[in-house]
């Protein structure tokens, strides 16, 4: 059979290559050719993400600024500027959808398409593939790699086989030859916890999946783990979902500096964290009555959940929930870190009993209203002004609207965080866990 043909499914993965750092050497034409590193704010230390031309010479992603320059010294240190990177996001969603509306917009960088319905408007998958990065570089001006296959896993793992600026089709009936002897946690979605237990029983490989009952792993992971069997043979039946499921959680969490003792310190960042959920709470309409609080220490978190006596949208209200960690199991020891998640976020079109508190604080309308024109904490409760001043950044789970549209209230991916500095850290799950 020949890729020329129509495929009975066709699923493209559109990855932006090294995104930020491009749209940063697309702004600044100086920066073209250039060794550039991504960094959180000026102050930074930790890179989220660098040009090609900084990976030629050892730099990479998660690399302390520190070694990055002694390995690179002529390396170009930009701060990050997540507003930017998100309107640039969004031309490049719009542009692929103008091409097919079947769109998973998987990342702020990412994009699944499912091009099957679109064979009799636009022609072959192949085809109808370059269309979409045609589409994506005009709108972004950054180079993107482009994976077709047959389903989502392959098509995921066929766009990161040529970095940058790809193209590479592994047609569904070639998809089990050409997994054979990837290593299963390879791919997109298995992690650790499932290479270790299929290492057990002597799967390294797709290949070797075939020796292991689909049953076996049903029974310790459940439907997921039937997907991962299928995922390995180059048959995952994952849908791209177009749609965006409502969160399971709402939270915010940030770094501290290390070993953070001084009980005025802590305060100031757990009411900075509680402050932001509550603004994302009554930015999207929603209140939340149960909530996570946890405080990193060196050997473990401190954590609880405490329940509010009615629903709330209101920071300082969730800022009285965490302070009762605070007092409740804090000793002194030295701390890393804050969480604070909303866990149970509904819609606030519910009416109050007669003699329920109030959902939202005095002033929060106005605090809101005025932010919203002039920038994030403009208006705040004045302990505020000693917060943390590292800058928001974009979250995984990122879309262009809805709950997840998060780059006002910030994010720190896990592999981008600063062990040993601030950053923020923000997280929206949804119907089907973490993302």
């Amino acid at each position: 059979m020949s890729s020329s043909r129509f495929w009975k499914r066709a699923i493209v993965l559109l990855d932006m290559n090294a995104f930020f750092a491009g749209i940063e050497q697309r702004d600044d034409p100086s920066l073209r050719g250039r060794p550039v590193a991504v960094t959180n704010g000026t102050t930074g230390t930790c890179i989220i993400t660098c040009s090609y031309e900084a990976r030629a010479r050892g730099v990479h992603t998660g690399m302390r600024l520190r070694e990055a320059l002694e390995r690179c010294p002529d390396l170009i240190q930009r701060p990050a500027r997540p507003e930017r990177y998100a309107e640039v996001s969004r031309a490049i969603m719009q542009a692929l959808h103008g091409v097919c509306p079947d769109l998973e917009i998987f990342s702020v960088d990412e994009a699944f398409v499912d091009v099957t319905r679109c064979q009799k408007l636009h022609g072959t998958p192949e085809r109808i593939a370059r269309l979409l990065k045609a589409a994506a570089v005009a709108a972004s001006g950054v180079p993107c790699s482009v994976g077709l296959s047959g389903d989502k896993t392959t098509a995921k793992y066929a766009a990161k086989l040529h970095k940058p600026d790809g193209f590479t089709v592994i047609p569904p009936w070639e998809a089990r030859a050409a997994l054979r002897e990837v290593p299963v946690t390879e791919l997109c979605g298995i992690n650790r916890g499932i290479g270790d237990f299929l290492a057990a029983r002597g799967v390294i490989t797709c290949g070797d999946m075939t020796r292991l009952p689909i049953g076996e792993l049903a029974r310790r992971f459940g439907n997921p783990g039937r997907r991962v069997w299928l995922m390995c043979q180059g048959l995952d039946s994952e849908p791209v979902r177009t749609d965006v499921p409502p969160p399971k959680s709402i939270g915010h969490g940030k770094v501290m500096p290390p070993d953070t003792r001084d009980p005025q310190v802590i305060r100031v960042y757990l009411l900075h964290m509680s402050e932001k959920v509550g603004a994302r709470l009554r930015c999207h309409a929603m209140l939340a009555q149960v909530f996570f609080v946890g405080l990193a220490t060196r050997d473990g978190w401190l954590a609880d959940h405490y329940r509010c006596t009615t629903p709330t949208d209101d920071g300082r209200r969730i800022y009285r929930l965490a302070r009762r960690l605070l007092d409740d199991q804090w000793r002194g020891q030295g701390l890393f870190q804050v969480q604070i998640r909303a866990l149970d976020p509904r819609p606030a079109d519910g009416q109050l009993g007669l003699f329920d508190a109030p959902a939202h604080g005095p002033g929060n309308a106005v605090m809101d209203a005025v932010n919203a024109r002039y920038g994030e904490f403009t208006l705040a409760p004045a302990t505020l002004l000693r917060r943390s001043d590292m800058p928001n950044v974009i979250a995984p789970s990122w879309k262009p609207f809805g709950h997840r549209e998060t780059i006002l209230h910030g994010f720190l991916q896990g592999r981008w965080k600063e062990h040993g500095g601030h950053g923020d850290t923000e997280s929206t799950e949804s119907t089907e866990g973490n993302v």
